[in-house]
């Protein structure tokens, strides 16, 4: 799964709220179901580590000049949640990136 968020927003400004709101990630998925963990590799890269139902979902999130990138690679267990979890991801991370 790939979400590409447009911004208007200084890269700084991604960053700062990106690390504020970095333990939301779990509300993306329904309630209870995800153990997420985030971590901070590179100045404009988080990487996501998922825990759904004993399955591992790794991801990340790019920040880039105009956008953020959203990437998780869903086994094909949970490709059923790739159209609620893309609609989750634009609405809050939308939310979290609107001026």
């Amino acid at each position: 799964m790939r979400v590409t968020l447009p911004h208007d927003l200084t890269k700084e400004e991604v960053r700062a709220r990106m690390h504020k709101h970095a333990g939301e990630i779990g509300g993306f998925f329904p309630p209870g179901l995800a153990k997420v963990t985030t971590d901070w590799p590179s100045e404009d890269r988080m990487s996501i580590t998922a825990i759904v139902m004993g399955q591992t979902i790794p991801g990340g999130v790019e920040v880039r000049e105009h956008d953020v990138v959203i990437e998780m690679d869903l086994p094909l267990l949970f490709s059923v949640m790739k159209g609620p979890l893309e609609a989750a991801v634009k609405k809050e991370g939308g939310r979290l990136l609107a001026p």
